[in-house]
């Protein structure tokens, strides 16, 4: 499987592990937020810009929040890739229980940090109805 995709679909792992339930160990928490670049920039679907410290702030204070949340990653594709890092595309389904499943286009930018690990540097994500 390509690295990028896999690094999606893992890391969508954590963050429905993290949200979804509370009895999560922080650890995964610490190990979701290793993901993502020092100068990390995010505009979610509300608009309001996040840079690292606003997601790190996020994160550490949604434990469990969205209880049995599912996750699912569809239609990745590449957009551009290099030997320093690559744009990827994807839809992200969010479902809770006794809620209404909310979709989202993602464009994620990736960096190979000095020891050739996938870091995300940027990701932009817009609602959408299928």
């Amino acid at each position: 499987m390509n690295r990028y995709f896999k690094e999606v679909l893992d890391t969508h792992e954590l963050i429905r592990d993290w949200l979804g339930n509370a009895e999560t160990p922080v650890e995964t928490c610490d190990d979701l937020l290793s993901r993502f670049s020092p100068d990390f920039s995010m505009v979610p679907p509300s608009g309001v810009f996040f840079d690292f410290n606003a997601l790190n702030r996020f994160f550490r204070a949604q434990l469990g929040a969205r209880a049995g949340l599912t996750i699912e990653i569809i239609d990745l594709q590449i957009i551009a890739e290099s030997e320093r890092g690559a744009t990827v595309t994807y839809t992200e389904r969010q479902i809770i229980p006794g809620q209404n499943t909310t979709q989202r286009f993602a464009t994620a930018v990736f960096d190979i940090n000095p020891d050739g690990r996938v870091m995300w540097r940027h990701l932009h994500e817009t609602f959408y109805s299928a």
